[in-house]
């Protein structure tokens, strides 16, 4: 078995030993989707935003997950709250700037949220590490507009500002950490069609945190095992409303050697 391999193996194990808390603070349209997906893959999810008890659950989860999709004002409290507590008694924080380049209430969210308690990891779609990175890119609303590889400038340039690795998802999902760059080939096209595919694998690579403190590899291991579980559940049948519960399913069976046999993993 390839070393690559091996160590995403090792890190799917520990998932399923320890049940890691994912404490999520996420948006209405994929709360079920992301839940079960952690399920599947053997974590624990939370889905807890009141301000009153962020705090509190902060410090009994494993990693926490922050997700910025539908926004409104006792969200972001409950954002920032939990993100400071977070950053004071060093829980992995996982950042998915939803949308943002869309708005200027997104934007600043966003901006307040970098600068109150840097993110350990960022992800998002091009559009979105784009947008994040002050390069003034166009969205369409959460979708984005370009193709993974354009945004590897504003990736390096967010990892080097705020020291946190950085997640771009797409037909190539590419993760950034300073001078180390992964690209990740894996995934199906039929993806795109299922609402909530990207804040899922923000979830799944905040299961990864928990069980991993290189936060890099962290990224690139949830990278992977979200491609291979998306063309497991495609060749299952080929439509929107079967992948979505094949993919729980493919999560759930995923086995060291359906990595081995599909990974497609390099370093640049």
């Amino acid at each position: 078995m390839s070393q690559s391999a091996q160590s995403i193996w090792q890190d799917v194990t520990q998932v399923r030993i320890q049940a890691p808390l994912i404490h999520n603070i996420t948006n209405f349209v994929v709360m079920n989707n992301t839940a079960n997906a952690l399920l599947a893959l053997g974590a624990s999810p939370a889905m807890v935003h009141a301000p009153e008890e962020v705090e509190e659950f902060v410090a009994i989860s494993s990693a926490l997950v922050v997700n910025i999709g539908t926004l409104d004002a006792t969200f972001v409290e409950g954002m920032k709250r939990a993100m400071r507590q977070a950053k004071s008694i060093e829980k992995p924080i996982v950042f998915d700037p939803v949308g943002v380049g869309a708005t200027s209430y997104r934007n600043q969210v966003s901006e307040d949220l970098l600068t109150l308690a840097t993110p350990d990891i960022i992800r998002g779609n091009a559009s979105e590490i784009m947008a994040l990175a002050g390069l003034n890119a166009q969205t369409k609303g959460v979708d984005s507009l370009y193709g993974s590889d354009i945004a590897l400038s504003g990736a390096k340039r967010l990892s080097s500002v705020w020291g946190s690795v950085v997640v771009i998802s797409g037909a190539i999902d590419y993760v950034v950490f300073g001078e180390q760059i992964a690209s990740i080939a894996n995934g199906h096209p039929l993806m795109a069609k299922v609402t909530g595919m990207g804040c899922t694998a923000t979830a799944l690579t905040g299961a990864f945190a928990a069980v991993n403190p290189d936060y890099f590899q962290a990224a690139v291991h949830a990278m992977a095992v979200m491609g291979i579980a998306g063309e497991m559940a495609a060749e299952r049948n080929l439509a929107p409303g079967s992948l979505q519960v094949n993919f729980l399913d493919a999560l759930y069976q995923l086995t060291e050697q359906e990595i081995e046999a599909r990974l497609k993993l390099s370093y640049a």
